[in-house]
């Protein structure tokens, strides 16, 4: 499909605005088409890349560049691999498989987890966008572990109220390159869009507030085994974080991981599993839990260090 793009300079009546109602305007398309191109690094202000919340200055120079608008539907795909850990009339809590994503976006064609569920019988809320509906977390596609699903609407406005509290537990586990000095600790570091690649993110003093908790499990030789707690969920944190650290996840090209090792480990992804969610059920009021384990190919990986 062909690509358009356009140049504007941003006006006097747009000064201090989002660039997703800005960009609304100026193509006249919807807000969340506007925002979809700016996530999947379609905007540029000032030759830098630029997010959907970003705001913008009069007389800077706005670069977009799109695929004409086409329906994002949910295509229903049975994913064998994806593992239903615990269903009821509210929620379903899978168990993601690397390489499915959350939902369809744009420049994904592969399987996702809301047509891997709607392949399966499943019927979630119809509450959010139409290609994400019940969606009210989302994990990298190359990120396996946990997600949570919500089936009825008031699991679903319940749910997305505690992730935007952030009363919701999660808990990944991480294998970085190298040992972390302080073996446990705390980075509060901001995070934007790279200001040179628009795929990537990284600390911005302009970024988002972004808060990692670690803890180092196990040291093996050259890396280290980690338990991480998020307090806020930025696209790509713990990858971001554990660079900014010097202390790349193994098998993370994209922020500096060592390619070489990922070979010898068999890796073809990031170390980074989803391990536990807890949250409030939005029906029972109770306090539940979910754990996942390593799938093989980290399991593997973990296995070469542990035996070196």
């Amino acid at each position: 499909m062909s690509v358009e793009s356009r140049s504007f300079v941003v006006d006097s009546e747009a000064d201090g605005s989002r660039v997703d109602a800005v960009l609304a305007r100026l193509i006249d398309v919807s807000r969340t088409f506007a925002a979809d191109i700016a996530e999947s690094g379609g905007v540029f202000l000032d030759g830098r890349p630029a997010g959907k919340s970003d705001r913008v200055v009069a007389g800077a120079r706005l670069d977009v560049a799109w695929e004409p608008k086409r329906d994002l539907e949910v295509v229903p795909t049975a994913v064998p691999e994806l593992g239903i850990i615990h269903d009821d009339d509210d929620i379903v809590v899978v168990d993601k498989p690397a390489g499915v994503a959350a939902h369809p976006s744009l420049g994904w064609e592969g399987p996702t987890v809301v047509g891997a569920l709607a392949a399966a019988g499943f019927r979630i809320a119809t509450s959010g966008a139409p290609e994400r509906q019940g969606v009210v977390h989302r994990l990298d596609a190359g990120t396996s572990g946990l997600m949570v699903v919500a089936k009825s609407e008031r699991a679903y406005t319940l749910l997305k109220r505690a992730f935007k509290d952030r009363t919701v537990e999660k808990v990944y586990h991480a294998i970085a390159q190298g040992y972390l000095d302080p073996l446990a600790g705390t980075i509060d570091a901001p995070i934007g869009r790279h200001p040179a690649h628009s795929w990537k993110f990284a600390v911005r003093p302009e970024g988002k507030d972004s808060v990692t908790h670690y803890e180092t499990l196990e040291a093996f030789v050259g890396a280290s085994l980690l338990e991480i707690h998020l307090e806020t969920g930025r696209t790509h944190q713990i990858r971001v974080h554990m660079a900014a650290m010097k202390h790349p996840l193994i098998g993370d090209p994209l922020y500096g991981g060592d390619p070489k090792l990922a070979a010898r480990l068999g890796l073809g992804r990031q170390w980074l599993h989803a391990h536990r969610l807890a949250f409030e059920h939005p029906g029972s009021g109770d306090w539940v839990g979910y754990e996942s384990p390593y799938p093989a190919d980290l399991q593997h990986a973990l296995d070469v260090l542990s035996s070196t």
